[in-house]
């Protein structure tokens, strides 16, 4: 389990402009993600207090800023886990797809130079963070026609560019920060910059009817999906006594596919248990069942009004009766069912190459008739003088050998 670092009573307040920032508990933590404000900012599963019990060998911190933290007068929040540089007392601070912050703020530096500072207190020689604001989108019809040999999204007018993600890009990069490299996708496949996923898949569902989320899938989604109830694929939610043979698909999954998430079942198991300790129902694990065998397990999470597709497994036998299909349609219409305004499908690569073995994922998931979009990415600065940058320097050297 992750400890936190420094007990709230004893960690000093940083200001600037106003705004204090402190350690919180956890009730704290969450009492402001449930208030309007709080919902408002749209956390993810990655920055819920839960998150730091799921990454082992990292030691976690739970902040909060606003004019009067201690007493819950938030304005914004930030789990960050911070790893050891061996050797050293100095720590890698890292914050997965946070802060939770209003990124609309333009006077970024009266929250961010506080958290800033706060860290290389801490001892973190360098902090990385994931802007929430998306920074492209193209519509699934719009790239259906335009793949091709060598092509990539980025080859492709976007359907939309948000002006907010450009904002934010051009005030880190004024300060500093530099923009990870790679095409990350994650949880669904890793990549060589970026840990979560830069490019992401949203089938919205705000003001849509379960009409409209079938017509929005293509022919071959819907004729997938009635070949399955045709066959009899059952799809029904597990509990935590299916997640060894989940786990047992993601193995074939990956040897099928040419990935590898490097997550063992222990990992799968503590996830499945903090998530749902802090919230009942928040992590769910769907299966797939045909002639009694399981032969397809996929995860979902929910937080507030968003939730995520995050991780699928599937036998390589009895493909053709489309148990993958009838997974997704039975968790998009639960997702529906509570309220979600955005199913997420995470990762996608950016390829638009069809002779690519990772543009079967994407052809996958744009069946579903959603949106690409691209975040902000991840983004990195060294924290204080001359001795932090050579540490950064060497931390990531170590990061690449292991």
């Amino acid at each position: 389990m992750s400890a936190l670092l420094v007990p709230p009573s004893r960690v000093c307040q940083a200001r600037k402009q106003g705004v204090a920032l402190r350690t919180i508990t956890a009730e704290t933590y969450r009492a402001f993600l449930a208030t309007p404000d709080g919902a408002a900012l749209g956390a993810g599963f990655l920055q819920c207090p839960s998150w730091a019990d799921v990454k082992e060998r990292w030691r976690a911190q739970l902040l909060g800023w606003g004019p009067d933290p201690e007493a819950g007068a938030l304005t914004g929040v930030a789990l960050v886990l911070l790893r050891q540089l061996p050797g050293t007392r100095k720590y890698f601070a890292y914050l997965p797809e946070g802060p939770v912050a209003d990124w609309n703020d333009p006077d970024v530096d009266g929250w961010l130079g506080p958290l800033l500072e706060h860290l290389r207190r801490a001892g973190a020689f360098a902090v990385r963070i994931g802007p929430s604001p998306a920074y492209r989108r193209w519509d699934a019809a719009l790239l259906k026609p335009l793949t091709g040999p060598g092509r990539r999204l980025g080859d492709v007018l976007a359907s939309e560019v948000d002006p907010l993600g450009t904002a934010v890009a051009e005030r880190l990069r004024a300060r500093g920060w530099r923009r990870c490299g790679g095409d990350g996708t994650g949880e669904n496949g890793g990549g060589d910059g970026d840990a979560q996923p830069r490019h992401v898949f949203h089938v919205p569902l705000a003001g849509r009817t379960t009409e409209d989320l079938w017509s929005g899938l293509n022919q071959e989604w819907r004729r997938n999906v009635r070949r399955a109830r045709k066959e009899g694929v059952e799809v029904v939610v597990g509990s935590a006594a299916e997640l060894p043979e989940f786990y047992r698909l993601l193995g074939i999954t990956e040897r099928r596919d040419g990935f590898r998430l490097g997550r063992s079942l222990a990992y799968y198991e503590r996830q499945y248990a903090v998530l749902n300790a802090e919230e009942p129902g928040r992590m769910k694990l769907y299966l797939a069942r045909h002639r009694g065998e399981i032969l397809a397990a996929h995860t979902m999470i929910t937080v507030g009004r968003r939730t995520w597709y995050q991780t699928g497994a599937s036998a390589d036998h009895r493909r053709e009766v489309r148990p993958s299909n009838a997974l997704q349609w039975r968790m998009l219409l639960d997702a529906h069912a509570l309220g979600a305004d955005v199913y997420d499908m995470r990762g996608v690569p950016s390829t638009l190459d069809p002779e690519e073995r990772a543009y079967g994922l994407l052809r996958w998931k744009l069946g579903t008739g959603g949106q690409v979009v691209e975040t902000l990415g991840e983004w990195e600065r060294p924290l204080g003088g001359s001795a932090n940058h050579a540490l950064y320097r060497a931390f990531q050297a170590y990061l690449n050998r292991r």
